[in-house]
């Protein structure tokens, strides 16, 4: 190649970096507003009604809920897992902590821990416990396809 040719590769590749590195920063700010949305509908859903928080789900996601030790694959199970979880633990909120999220194209990751938060015995308790949310960009909108939450583990004496 001459010096011309590289130099106009070399302009059109930072150009195509910088426009794709610019839409994936549009994107992580969109996933991230997509976890705090999760978070307040959380925290207004009841037993009676989990459909604000079930919403922000595909219809083909899959849930490995903190407190079932079962998968649950379908809207109707990802549903029985929200009101038990909103009878099991009343006033339940939870707190984010070191979100790190990642964007691939329409997909995106979103791995950190979290704190639950709920009433019990006229006490207000602690649910400390790491995840993973798996996005896909579906008509504008990031959806969850696959949510695993587990405890987190007791440090090692």
């Amino acid at each position: 190649m001459t010096k011309p040719t590289v130099f106009r590769s070399s302009i059109l590749l930072l150009l195509l970096f910088g426009s794709a590195l610019h839409a994936r920063a549009g994107d992580k700010e969109d996933v991230e507003a997509a976890m705090k949305i999760w978070k307040e509908n959380l925290a207004v859903g009841t037993t009676e009604n989990p459909d604000k928080i079930l919403s922000l789900y595909a219809k083909d996601a899959v849930l490995w809920g903190t407190i079932s030790r079962t998968r649950r694959d379908d809207p109707a199970a990802i549903h029985d897992y929200f009101v038990n979880a909103y009878k099991n633990l009343p006033k339940l909120t939870v707190t984010f902590h070191d979100p790190y999220i990642r964007v691939y194209g329409d997909m995106a990751i979103n791995t950190g821990y979290y704190t639950f938060s709920y009433a019990k015995d006229a006490e207000i308790k602690m649910l400390p416990a790491r995840y993973s949310f798996s996005y896909i960009k579906r008509n504008g909108h990031w959806l969850i396809v696959d949510h695993h939450s587990s405890g987190m583990p007791k440090p090692a004496n």
